[in-house]
């Protein structure tokens, strides 16, 4: 048999399947119209992001917006863009300090451009009540939030300061009159209660020396009067001082506030206050990223004094005092540049009857370490009025103990005289410290050089000495004439020390300059 396939004609072939084709749709009848298939909707199964929404439902009900009504001038802007730590502001920053810039920009920019629709709508906003005796009532608002169920809560200083009225609205909308308890200007602290015969739901205060850079935080508030609004972040920074007063020790976040978010509070995501919301920095004028909060370990202390007293009561040395630099550590014959050296004792204070003299340099309180000036002021007002402490001292190249009873901090500090000295014209003839640039002559008093000439880019240029400025001393010693000056710095020189340390005044006003001996 042929293993060869049979081969048919192909007119066979295609009769035969036409008439398959034929029986089966005799078989099953004709098909019904042949629909499209489409594909599913694009669904992606995302990594499970962190969710702020259980911590945001838990805190809400205890925060609020703060409306603050004042006989006169609007409080503090409406946000937290102005400060009044002791009648020291951003105002009294340096020119070029990033802050003062800010705030200059900032009243510019954004409160000199309204328009007539922008403050009929304002006065709009203000309604009816808003007038008194033919004045109209300026309305501020901030935030807060409740710390106890019986109606006490926090904000920020500048948010009431100046207040004669305040009304606290709710997360439902529930408005309630306030009366101020009391507050800080130093710390920018206040506290308010609410009379009204309910628990109210209230948020505690973090650990905050737990809490880390990178940590995600939320930040709930008022901003632009919007009512409760929520942004998220991270802690950017620790430790930042922004020249807003002696006890700066602000927690940075990178959550969105602005002008309103004031005293509202950054929580953790335990639920727990973390820092107070009271500044941020903008060159631009709204929200960059970069904020300030008070830190909880700040805001408990103040507020439970508050709560108590009404007030805060700190302990008071009564020292002018600066930095401890390189050159100044090294013409000390210090080891580091920890410290705060005194630049004057104030007359009739703590720190003057105890035998603190300018030039010592406070490096411990108590057997605590003194890191710098802002840590020395915190130390101290960490201590009640009338407590006894040991200050370490670096005198004459050896360390000392002395104990000073604190005193009561002044509920306002004197301003400081500016009626400084001029440089008296004298017919004296001038000295020249070639060394350091500068040319002096004999003070009228017969006490100190009065400074008549800085050499431009001098070393003396270089660390700030102006003329006018007087120099009392230099390393401790006083000094009538250049002479003085320059067997002082032959023995410095002899001793081996590479700088030399001038205590210099000006506007009633003590501070120390380390000059380079190895410059001359």
């Amino acid at each position: 048999m042929s293993n060869t396939p049979r081969k048919f004609p192909k007119r066979f072939l295609t009769t035969t399947a036409i008439a398959g084709v034929a029986a089966a749709l005799l078989a099953t009848g004709v098909p019904a119209p042949i629909s499209n298939a489409f594909a599913d909707a694009v669904r992606v199964e995302a990594p499970q992001a962190p969710s702020f929404a259980d911590v945001v439902a838990a805190v809400s009900p205890a925060v609020v917006s703060v409306r603050v009504q004042a006989e006169t001038q609007p409080v503090s802007n409406d946000g937290p863009f102005s400060f009044d730590f002791n009648g020291r502001g951003f105002d009294d920053l340096p020119d070029d300090h990033p802050m003062k810039k800010f705030f200059d920009q900032f009243s510019r920019g954004f409160g000199d451009k309204r328009g007539h629709d922008d403050r009929r709508a304002e006065r709009d906003r203000r309604g009816p009540d808003s007038k008194r005796h033919g004045r109209v009532r300026p309305v501020s608002q901030g935030s807060g939030f409740f710390i106890s169920e019986d109606g006490y809560l926090v904000t920020n200083n500048h948010v009431v300061e100046d207040g004669s009225a305040f009304t606290v609205i709710m997360d439902d909308g529930t408005e309630l009159d306030a009366k101020l308890v009391g507050r800080d200007s130093r710390t920018d602290l206040a506290l308010l209660k609410v009379e009204e015969a309910r628990k109210f739901v209230y948020v505690d205060f973090a650990d905050d020396s737990k809490v880390r850079v990178g940590d995600w935080v939320v930040a709930v508030g008022n901003p632009f009067g919007l009512g409760g609004s929520v942004t998220a972040g991270i802690v950017s920074a620790r430790g930042r001082d922004i020249g807003a007063g002696p006890y700066d020790d602000f927690i940075q976040v990178d959550a969105a506030v602005n002008r309103g978010n004031s005293g509202g509070p950054t929580f953790n995501l335990n639920g727990e206050v973390i820092g107070i919301n009271t500044a941020i920095f903008s060159p631009s004028g709204g929200n960059v990223g970069i904020a300030f909060a008070i830190p909880a370990s700040t805001a408990r202390t103040v507020i439970a004094d508050l709560m108590k007293n009404g007030s805060v009561e700190r302990g008071w040395l009564g020292v002018q005092i600066q930095p401890v630099t390189a050159d100044i550590a090294e013409s000390l014959g210090l080891s580091g540049e920890n410290g705060a050296i005194v630049a004057e004792p104030q007359k009739d204070t703590p720190a003057e009857k105890a035998g603190i003299k300018a030039g010592d340099v406070v490096t411990a309180v108590n057997s605590d370490t003194v890191k710098g000036p802002r840590e020395l002021a915190k130390m101290i007002a960490g201590f009640d009025p009338g407590e006894k402490v040991d200050i370490t001292v670096w005198r004459n190249g050896k360390s000392e103990t002395i104990k000073v009873e604190l005193g009561a901090l002044p509920t306002e500090t004197a301003a400081v005289s500016q009626d400084g000295e001029q440089a008296p014209s004298t017919p004296q003839a001038e000295d020249t410290l070639d060394s350091f640039g500068l040319t002096v002559v004999p003070a009228e008093t017969g006490d100190g050089l009065v400074i008549t000439a800085v050499e431009p880019d001098s070393a003396a240029d270089e660390r700030g000495l102006r003329a006018g400025d007087v120099i009392i001393a230099v390393n401790n010693q006083d000094v009538k004439n250049a002479a003085d000056v320059v067997s002082i710095i032959d023995n410095a020189a002899k001793d081996g020390r590479k700088a030399a340390l001038f205590q210099v005044e000006n506007d009633n006003r003590s501070r120390f300059v380390a000059l380079p001996i190895d410059q001359g």
